[in-house]
């Protein structure tokens, strides 16, 4: 009897958090960050536990469709993950292949090998999918997870321990048959308080994942420019105290104007001076090191920031960054033409702190301002 109930708790959670995960998978728009695969897998659990209640084991309609949307959902939620971390992943298709694939199997394995081997092929079956989940997740911690440590530890456990109990039935209904499957005996109610349980926790944890990654998409637009992608000061000043946190650690400040940016708005419009700083921006990322912070300080004017350079290394970089701006082509202007232009470069000494940075930007202005009056296109030091 209480395993009966904790059945029909589940029917109520799966299906409440089905229409939850659907709403926000609405609110979001065009990503929709797996929330819509999320809502098919719960809708599906659901109907499998109303099934569930209604059937008896052995052959019949219900059984049948019972384990494949069990195993459907299954399916469903590691969509749901993939779309989470940005995988363009189909939903329907799979599911319907898995479904109508597992009926087809559990027909064979029924006629073949009887009732209870068709039983135990789900708690098999399910047993795989599980295992698959770990193994992805715990591979994330090292690409694309690696920001959701905590939380990925936390589903680990969590779906650890329904693989556990999943292989514990599977043995069961080996050794004692469909008498396993009774709900009154203990380990029924067991495995359903533990999937009541995890019915409690994973929901609300996939909804903090959300506001989570909302959270951080926010904070990067916040310390990002809107044109160029790269850095604000904000983002320039948030990034440079993780840098000088490393003790001894020092930097030098190249400070790049493009060179009669206003003539080329005024002559071309403004679409085709965005279009310039764009590839200015692209100028700057492939010429920088790996480690350096590029940064549009506002208008014409950009920032880098290299960690560890010598005053040699400095004026190779920028003048790495000066010519190749001056040999490419930095868009078109609207009657199709090459446009072309320059830059100017200043250098800061060397400094060791986010408070040093407003000092080191003067002095790379500085040294910006004696190269525009001495004809731009050139590199000055300060």
């Amino acid at each position: 009897m209480v395993a009966t109930v904790l059945v029909g708790m589940l029917c109520v959670y799966s299906l409440s958090f089905a229409v939850m995960f659907l709403l926000i998978g609405r609110r979001l728009g065009s990503d929709r960050m797996g929330m819509d695969a999320f809502a098919a897998g719960n809708l599906i659990l659901g109907v499998a536990y109303v099934l569930q209640l209604m059937e008896s084991p052995g052959w019949g309609w219900m059984g049948v469709v019972n384990h494949c949307f069990t195993l459907g959902a299954l399916v469903a939620y590691c969509i749901g993950g993939a779309r989470f971390f940005g995988k363009r992943v189909p939903l329907l298709l799979p599911l319907c292949a898995v479904v109508l694939g597992y009926a087809a199997l559990q027909a064979v394995v029924h006629w073949g090998l009887g009732a209870v081997a068709r039983y135990a092929l789900l708690s098999a079956v399910c047993s795989l999918c599980f295992a698959f989940m770990i193994v992805a997740l715990l591979l994330g911690l090292r690409s694309y997870a690696r920001n959701l440590r905590g939380e990925v530890v936390l589903f680990v456990l969590l779906i650890g321990g329904i693989l556990v109990l999943n292989l514990m039935k599977l043995g069961k209904l080996v050794d004692g048959g469909l008498e396993a499957l009774d709900m009154d005996a203990r380990f029924q109610m067991v495995f359903y308080i533990y999937m009541c349980s995890l019915a409690t926790i994973m929901p609300p944890s996939f909804v903090w994942l959300v506001l989570r990654r909302l959270t951080d998409q926010l904070r990067g637009m916040a310390a990002r420019d809107p044109l160029t992608r790269l850095l604000n000061r904000r983002g320039l000043a948030e990034a440079l105290e993780a840098c000088f946190q490393r003790p001894g650690a020092d930097a030098r400040l190249l400070m790049i104007d493009v060179d009669h940016f206003k003539r080329i708005n005024d002559r071309h419009g403004h679409q085709a001076g965005d279009a310039v700083l764009c590839a200015v921006a692209t100028v700057l990322r492939g010429a920088v090191r790996p480690g350096d912070l590029v940064c549009r300080m506002g208008g014409e004017e950009f920032a880098v920031v290299c960690p560890g350079i010598d005053a040699k290394a400095a004026w190779s970089l920028a003048e790495r960054i000066r010519g190749t701006v001056e040999a490419e082509a930095l868009g078109h202007d609207p009657a199709h033409q090459a446009l072309r232009c320059t830059v100017t470069i200043g250098i800061s000494g060397s400094f060791a702190s986010t408070a040093a940075l407003e000092q080191a930007m003067q002095a790379a202005d500085a040294a910006l301002y004696r190269g525009k009056k001495s004809g731009r296109n050139r590199i000055e030091a300060a």
